[in-house]
């Protein structure tokens, strides 16, 4: 028996076979271990992969890519808009879903994210299945953000940098006895490999231009010939010092033919090599780690194959061990396919220990309070990423006054100091406390969460013993 594991990027897809122990990625039917996650429709037929890509020069309108920026979202998402504005395939709003309209010249049609979805894991499948030799039905699938399990020991906190085709994500995960604690991750929607493809393109058309007079900026057919090219030669510059870009009849019959070399092209993308930098710097200063206790970085995503990104890793890193003997854009699906065979009973290539899943804390819990001026502040009792069950104890003061003292709770995903009134969740009243002329209440706040996500909170005066307690359902 053998199990596949399957990773859906915004702009392409990679599967991984687990069989007789190990994780392999397999080649699709052109030869390439990633396949474009573009799907092309045709007046007779839908095409999935490089063929879509290819083809989308003369079939824009009916051609979908970046399918997965809209998956499960809605028209009011900032990030569904964006992708409804950058599409060249018409998305509209049917009964409240988004949906791709498809005109091939007879008749439109509509098709939703999840079946263009379908049509791209459906191509993945062959794939895996042509290299098996049999039909493959037990499935891992990573869409959002994730990695593979490497080792099951101590190995301290562990840097996952994360630079696709659309995107940028950088986490900040403890490693402690094969237990995987998140401490945070940071995603960027602005920085992706589609950048640095978009910069040199508007290199290419600028030498064009420069030789031949003409300015093709405003050519949309020409320039997404030029983005291909620039794509090409931009995965074979992270091997070759350099590549050549040619496109037959660029513009008006022109053919166009131009050498790029490795220097050149880091010298084009300069700027946003800092982009995909400082994103790390700002993760390390959130939680509080240096970069020398940092004791690995994994790289993730197509885009992290760049040598010069990979060296930027390096000197920020300087002493710590990049892990990048897996190709980066192989490490999710690869993942997928090892976790694929844990839940099929098999053993875990990299581990003799069992896999167990450890349930965490989504978000910061929050107790608000105030300072010695009387300013509101907010004190984290339990952070995002904690293993549960878990408890924790607080104590907070009040003036000796008052005789009740409101308890409020807050729900925080954002690692802000101030969160935003309408993510209080909870709060506890303790009533009738006995005034003190000189001195202050002390309150014993203690948490108390279980797996399920329940909270339970109790809160007592130390002076009197008068106890408030309430528990809410999935806080987490």
């Amino acid at each position: 028996m053998a199990a596949i594991g399957v990773h859906l990027g915004c702009t392409c897809a990679c599967v991984a076979v687990y069989k007789d122990g190990r994780a392999d990625v397999v080649a699709n039917d052109a030869g390439d271990r990633v396949t474009p996650a573009v799907v092309g429709f045709l007046e007779n037929e839908v095409i999935v992969g490089l063929a879509a890509k290819q083809s989308r020069v003369r079939n824009a309108a009916n051609t979908v890519v970046k399918v997965k920026q809209i998956l499960g979202r809605s028209s009011d998402d900032p990030q569904a808009q964006k992708h409804i504005s950058e599409s060249k395939c018409p998305v509209v709003e049917k009964g409240g879903k988004l949906r791709y309209e498809i005109d091939t010249g007879d008749t439109v049609k509509l098709a939703s994210p999840e079946d263009v979805a379908k049509l791209i894991f459906s191509k993945m499948k062959e794939t895996a299945q042509s290299a098996l030799g049999s039909d493959v039905n037990d499935v891992v699938i990573t869409v959002p953000f994730d990695f593979g399990e490497s080792q099951k020991k101590s190995l301290g906190n562990v840097l996952v940098y994360k630079l696709g085709g659309t995107s940028l994500s950088v986490t900040m995960i403890e490693v402690n006895s094969g237990i995987y604690r998140v401490l945070a991750t940071k995603t960027y929607d602005n920085i992706g490999g589609i950048r640095f493809t978009e910069a040199l393109a508007q290199y290419l058309a600028s030498e064009f231009q420069r030789s031949y007079k003409q300015d093709i900026t405003g050519n949309a057919r020409a320039m997404m010939k030029l983005m291909n090219s620039a794509d090409v030669a931009k995965h074979s510059l992270s091997t070759l010092g350099s590549a050549n870009c040619f496109v037959d009849s660029l513009y008006d019959g022109m053919d166009f033919d131009c050498n790029v070399s490795r220097a050149r092209f880091e010298l084009i993308g300069s700027s946003l090599f800092n982009q995909c930098i400082e994103p790390i710097k700002l993760l390390l200063e959130q939680v509080g780690v240096k970069a020398t206790s940092v004791n690995q970085v994994v790289l993730c995503g197509g885009s992290a194959r760049i040598p010069k990104l990979q060296q930027l890793i390096r000197d920020l890193f300087s002493d710590v061990e990049l892990l990048s003997s897996i190709p980066p854009d192989e490490v999710i699906p690869i993942g997928a396919a090892i976790e694929a065979g844990i839940l099929l009973g098999k053993e875990n290539p990299t581990t003799d220990l069992d896999t167990i899943t450890i349930e965490c804390s989504a978000s910061d819990i929050l107790v608000k309070e105030a300072d010695e001026s009387g300013a509101d502040k907010f004190s984290v009792l339990l952070p995002s990423g904690t293993p549960l069950p878990a408890r924790r104890q607080h104590t907070l003061q009040a003036p000796g006054s008052f005789t009740s003292v409101c308890l409020e709770l807050y729900e925080s995903i954002q690692k802000s100091s101030t969160p935003q009134e309408n993510s209080k969740f909870a709060q506890i009243v303790l009533k009738d406390l006995q005034k003190k002329e000189n001195g202050v209440h002390d309150i014993v706040t203690v948490l108390t969460m279980k797996r399920d996500g329940s909270l339970h909170v109790t809160c007592t005066d130390k002076d009197t013993g008068r106890t408030e307690m309430i528990t809410v359902e999935d806080s987490s």
